[in-house]
């Protein structure tokens, strides 16, 4: 299980009131179809941030006791780029204490107060780490979202370590900066 994702499941009952445990037994009584109804009914009816509420909902969906590393799935097979991702998560935590790290399916999300970006491991040889910079025009290695559709306002595509230079750097902490 992600380190990030680990430390927010025991910070949990301090922030929300009440332990994972106890949250999906919650969930579990409401059945709810989609992930979004989810994640408003823990945010309306209980007050429960963004951020905490994503993670349940995405949890509560994994079979009990089942800590089926996500990331490892992701990169099943895309083994070379396992670096990159390690590399974009070890700059991203020197942004603050207040990221939450929530891995899924095919994606790992960014989120502060909102989320601000997202990595995808699109292909075999290429990662796409989206970004959320509204009112920021395409720019050089900053293209249009592409896939991302909604979810994001950019895009950048990584294939190597090195290609998480300064740069890409500076566009995290702007989404960063942004997401409160």
């Amino acid at each position: 299980m992600d380190k990030a994702l680990q430390t927010m499941i025991e910070n949990m009952p301090e922030k929300t009131g009440k332990k994972l445990e106890e949250w999906i037994q919650i969930l579990d009584k409401e059945n709810f179809e989609k992930h979004s109804m989810a994640v408003k009914f823990l945010k309306t009816e209980h007050g429960v941030t963004h951020g905490f509420a994503n993670t349940i909902v995405t949890l509560s969906k994994e079979k009990p006791n089942s800590s089926e590393d996500l990331v490892a799935n992701q990169y099943s097979g895309k083994e070379l780029l396992k670096p990159v991702y390690e590399m974009l998560l070890s700059s991203i935590k020197n942004f603050g204490e207040d990221i939450v790290i929530t891995p899924k399916k095919g994606s790992v999300s960014l989120i502060r107060k909102k989320q601000f970006a997202l990595i995808k491991p699109a292909t075999k040889t290429r990662i796409d780490l989206g970004l959320k910079l509204k009112g920021v025009e395409v720019q050089g290695r900053l293209e249009d979202s592409g896939p991302f559709g909604a979810m994001c306002t950019h895009r950048i595509q990584l294939k190597d370590k090195s290609d998480v230079d300064k740069e890409v750097i500076e566009w995290l902490s702007k989404a960063y900066e942004a997401s409160v």
